[in-house]
């Protein structure tokens, strides 16, 4: 069969099988226990699914695997043109194993870039998994890597900057290194981490996988024996992706393209006004053509008022003021008080996240009714 587009595959990922089963939905498997009269079996396979193996045939216990959640971590793995996919009960969820896998593998240290998701970097920097860190300029991942390496982790288009970040550069830098990078803002459906070299790709799947802010989840898609080391993790630690929340991801991917599509023409348009606003001092918004890796610049964008943020926050009537993003309503929110109010001010200003900065999530909406709403916020014309 010929190779099929990323629109077809974001359609029929994780259902390929599903018209010889006489099924059309996805089946929602719901169980948290599955009966056996084969103990002995069921003893010896629970061997094998504790070391992290994928082991076939009825699941034991839902901590351990659950079908509807195994159709969407192969159908994002597809997408992200990775071998697996492990998925956990949120995007922090995700990043827990990542590190914890790396520490038991006995090399703890990281080396990461700002900015990133501001829980993403209280983690890294606490070592509350004990895992140490180095943080480094994009350009000094080489000097910053050490014996006991076990990640380089970057996000790009970085959060809540925008930032662009050359994934191969790094990759070439981090000299066999795994690098891991947030593909959250992007998705696999404007940049593939790996087609430059990333090894591991991490969602917050809650965002734009998802794409109507009802469920939360987080993927990592990697290599298979990454993969399982990630599954070790996740059965000892508990942090499972709940089989509701796993058909309503893979329901997302569907419409994923789609959705992307029209929300970065939109961002655009937007990004576009904003810079010629006079109530505005600067706008982020990545350009796709900079290290050609995303395909257009998203559906994310940030800007600085010189309107108060807060009094823009408060002003605005169609677009919802919350934190998260991703899905089919534009929102708004301010970095400094939510997304990254864990890191402390001096890390903040050290990631180039001004307190002024205000982050928008480009929806579904209208481009005009947007920028109506926008723009009587700014002037303060409620």
């Amino acid at each position: 069969m010929t190779e099929q587009t990323f629109w077809t595959r974001a359609v029929h990922a994780g259902r390929d099988d599903l018209t010889d089963q006489g099924l059309h939905a996805v089946p929602l498997d719901l169980s948290t226990t599955y009966p056996s009269r084969d103990s002995r079996d069921e003893a010896e396979r629970l061997d094998a699914m504790t070391t992290g193996a994928q082991v076939p045939g009825t699941p034991i216990y839902a901590r351990l695997g659950n079908p509807t959640v195994a159709r969407f971590e192969g159908a994002i793995a597809e997408l992200e043109g990775c071998e697996s996919g492990v998925a956990f009960a949120s995007g922090m969820a995700a990043l827990s194993a990542c590190l914890l896998a790396t520490v038991a593998a006995g090399r703890p240290h990281v080396v990461a870039a700002r900015p990133l998701y501001g829980t993403s970097d209280h983690l890294i920097a606490s070592g509350l998994l004990g895992n140490r860190l180095t943080w480094a300029d994009p350009a000094d991942v080489g000097a910053a890597v050490r014996p006991d390496t076990g990640l380089v982790i970057v996000e790009t288009p970085a959060n809540p900057t925008l930032a662009e970040i050359d994934i191969r550069a790094v990759v070439d830098a981090a000299g066999g290194v795994p690098v891991l990078v947030d593909n959250t803002f992007a998705t696999p459906a404007l940049q593939r981490p790996t087609d430059f070299g990333a090894a591991v790709v991490l969602h917050s799947a809650t965002k734009f996988l998802g794409g109507h802010g009802d469920a939360m989840g987080g993927v990592v898609t990697c290599a298979e024996d990454f993969a399982q080391r990630l599954r070790q993790v996740r059965i000892a630690t508990g942090g499972v992706l709940h089989p509701s929340a796993a058909y309503l991801l893979q329901r997302g991917l569907a419409t994923l393209p789609v959705r992307m599509e029209r929300s970065s023409a939109t961002a655009a348009v937007l990004a576009e006004r904003l810079l010629a606003h006079p109530k505005i001092s600067a706008v982020h918004y990545p350009d796709p053509n900079k290290l050609g890796q995303l395909t257009t610049g998203g559906a994310m964008l940030s800007f600085e008022p010189e309107t108060p943020p807060h009094e823009v926050i408060s002003a605005v009537r169609l677009i919802t003021p919350a934190v998260s993003l991703g899905s089919t309503d534009t929102l708004l929110q301010h970095p400094a008080s939510l997304s990254h109010h864990i890191v402390a001010p001096q890390d903040r200003a050290a990631g180039g996240i001004p307190d002024t900065l205000l982050r928008l999530s480009v929806g579904l909406e209208s481009p005009e009714d947007l920028w109506r709403d926008l723009d009587q916020a700014l002037s303060g014309t409620t």
